[in-house]
């Protein structure tokens, strides 16, 4: 007998898994990623929820993310619909967030949220909690504190890639960028922290070095060894996997970006061979000038099959919280 979990209501933060669950969630993405290879396959799963409606409310701006799930929906065959500007909705009359999701909750099973405001997400899960009309919330972005299908999505590239090392356990993630306010870093750290002896590097100007509240939980945990630096060069030949970030400077006070110089935070094609060969290149994407294209072509460069994961991860969870994961692997209890 494995260990007893459940199911989560909601995705929410990285906090709220646990090994054991994501382990499933990896075995269950790998089973759904096989019904992808025929026309049968195809129409079982768009067979799964035809009956459910899902919404995807994204009042910040969005490609990938929204495109993931939307494409997520369809390949399970459910209705989809969208608000992607407040500005044409009630709340451009003073009508409140929570008001308007209320009212959406009234007319979908599931909502995927993204949003600007921080904590957003699980101020609507806990109002929706205390309704009748209780349906489970996905956070897909909130501010700049979470991201966790992101995250997911980040870790399940990192346990296919090093499936012929051992997997994760023991390895040095190197997080580089605007560590401060990337949301991916801060969620992917706080889920590297389920595994064992776990290096992290986080390398970034200082003005935007990692939260204090994020380090404090980090040098927490006994199973993770945390390091902060500002010299990039230093770490490529010992990093596992590096984890690039772009500036974030939509969350900008001031021209407080203009203050940085962020070349010295960008990998370029020279730097190849400094790492190791066997090394991983993440990045949440979109890029700026931190990631050269023309490492694209290297076969240590994964963020392009992390994008992909990306819909095939978020398949899973929508499986999970509406109740058809059975369906696909019967989860061991």
């Amino acid at each position: 007998m494995g260990e007893v979990w459940t199911h989560p209501r909601h995705i929410l933060s990285s906090s709220q898994f646990e090994r054991p669950w994501l382990e499933y969630v990896f075995k269950l993405t790998n089973e759904i990623r096989k019904y992808n290879r025929t026309k049968e396959g195809l129409l079982y799963l768009a067979a799964l929820l035809p009956h459910r409606r899902i919404m995807l409310y994204f009042t910040q701006p969005s490609t990938r993310t929204f495109l993931s799930f939307h494409s997520a929906c369809q390949i399970l065959g459910a209705k989809v619909s969208e608000v992607r500007d407040a500005s044409v909705s009630s709340e451009k009359k003073g009508e409140s967030i929570e008001d308007s999701l209320r009212t959406f909750s009234s007319y979908v099973d599931l909502i995927i949220m993204r949003s600007p405001v921080a904590g957003l997400c699980d101020r609507i899960a806990a109002m929706l909690d205390q309704t009748p009309r209780s349906i489970p919330i996905i956070n897909a972005g909130s501010g700049p504190d979470e991201h966790p299908t992101q995250a997911l999505l980040d870790l399940y590239t990192l346990s296919r890639s090093f499936l012929e090392q051992g997997g994760i356990d023991d390895k040095h993630i190197c997080f580089v960028g605007d560590l401060k306010r990337g949301r991916t870093v801060r969620s992917l750290a706080l889920m590297l922290t389920q595994f064992q002896r776990i290096k992290m590097t986080f390398v970034s100007p200082e003005r935007f070095a990692i939260s204090g509240d994020l380090r404090a939980k980090m040098m927490a945990c006994p199973n993770v060894e945390i390091y902060e630096t500002c010299e990039l060069k230093d770490i490529l030949p010992h990093a596992d996997a590096i984890y690039m970030t772009r500036l974030q400077d939509e969350y900008d006070v001031g021209e407080e970006s203009k203050a940085v110089d962020y070349s010295k935070y960008s990998l370029k094609y020279r730097d190849l061979s400094c790492l190791q060969q066997d090394c991983v290149i993440l990045h949440p994407m979109p890029r700026r000038d931190e990631l050269d294209p023309a490492i694209d072509f290297d076969p240590r460069a994964r963020y392009w099959r992390q994008e992909r994961n990306g819909m095939w991860i978020r398949v899973a969870l929508l499986t999970i919280l509406l109740g058809v994961d059975h369906h696909i692997l019967m989860p061991e209890l």
